[in-house]
């Protein structure tokens, strides 16, 4: 990336490939020359000074654009086409689920897009442009980014799903503490990924009733099957929130269960000492006339004697279904 904010800058030749080009290059450029492409980091002075001074568009747009916290929207001006997508954090070091955003304005003859943080679909576009397998129209271009990101997301979801299926076969064997921390990430990750894939689902959804004029009705067909591939993500996540909530519920009553096995085994012990306890507590007093205190049989004969209540015990508790 330039220090400038410029990123990359292509001029579509309409078959696929694109011409790079610099600042100079933008300057230069008219409509007549060809679709252009403007990939910027939002957060350099110079991009800011050129969106306020020389991109033409109205100043609202431009604040819009350049906003720190953004959410998926989508609106049409006289400026073309505002949209804000968000996509899965594919950079290295990084979770999946700290979704990264794409600025983008478009009409029929300029595509600027922007972000902050590295955002892959861009990068495959470009690379595909190099390669002469690139969009064509603004139309092409806004679908491949849409399914590029959509197809990120798939990945990330299936993960998540994957992380529960596996929850969901051990939960019965293993440590409650081995279990607890993956529970956790897993329902941080759903609720993370809801929170921006939710809405975005919403904004394709009226992406398709906006009356666009340079989206063609295949660029609708594509647009409405991914906005439906990202309708089925929101239902994954549901799901799989659901089922992480169920498996942290068994966890719990399995940790319950044991618990007062444990407590109830307790009780029994202390049920059986009680009496037994009782009784060496009398013969332990120090007062006159408890009895043995001169046979050198007393003692064994104690202990047998606590030996039989015990046993009793145990089989009175037996009967009673207690053991």
């Amino acid at each position: 990336m330039n220090s400038d904010g410029l990123i990359f800058a292509r001029i579509l030749d309409g078959s696929g490939g694109g011409k790079k080009i610099d600042w100079e290059g933008l300057k230069k450029w008219t409509p007549e020359m060809g679709l252009l492409w403007v990939h910027l980091d939002y957060t350099s002075k110079d991009v800011q000074q050129w969106l306020n001074e020389e991109s033409g568009l109205n100043p609202l747009t431009c604040e819009i654009l350049m906003e720190e916290d953004t959410r998926p929207r989508v609106v049409t001006s006289k400026d073309g086409l505002f949209l804000i997508l968000r996509g899965v954090n594919c950079n290295p070091g990084s979770d999946s689920e700290d979704m990264v955003a794409l600025r983008m304005n478009f009409n029929e003859t300029r595509i600027i897009t922007m972000r902050q943080r590295r955002v892959m679909a861009t990068d495959d576009i470009n690379k595909a442009i190099e390669e002469g397998e690139g969009p064509t129209r603004a139309g092409d271009f806004l679908i491949m980014t849409i399914e590029r990101m959509v197809d990120r997301m798939g990945d990330v979801i299936a993960e998540v799903d994957e992380g529960v299926d596996e929850l969901e076969d051990t939960v019965l064997s293993a440590e409650s503490y081995e279990l607890r921390p993956k529970i956790s990430k897993l329902r941080r990750q759903g609720i993370s990924l809801r929170r921006y894939i939710a809405p975005q689902r919403d904004v394709l959804a009226r992406l398709l009733h906006e009356n666009i004029p340079w989206l063609t009705e295949k660029d609708k067909l594509r647009l409405r099957e991914t906005a439906e591939r990202t309708a089925r993500f929101v239902e994954d996540i549901d799901s799989a929130r659901d089922r992480a909530a169920i498996i942290q519920e068994e966890l719990n009553n399995r940790l319950s269960e044991q618990m007062n096995k444990a407590m109830y085994l307790l009780s029994i012990v202390a049920a059986i000492f009680l009496p037994l306890g009782l009784l060496t507590g009398l013969l332990g007093i120090n007062v006159g006339g408890i009895p043995g205190t001169e046979s050198h049989l007393a003692f064994a004969i104690v202990c047998l004697t606590l030996v039989i209540i015990a046993v009793f015990l145990l089989s009175i508790f037996r009967r009673m279904k207690w053991l």
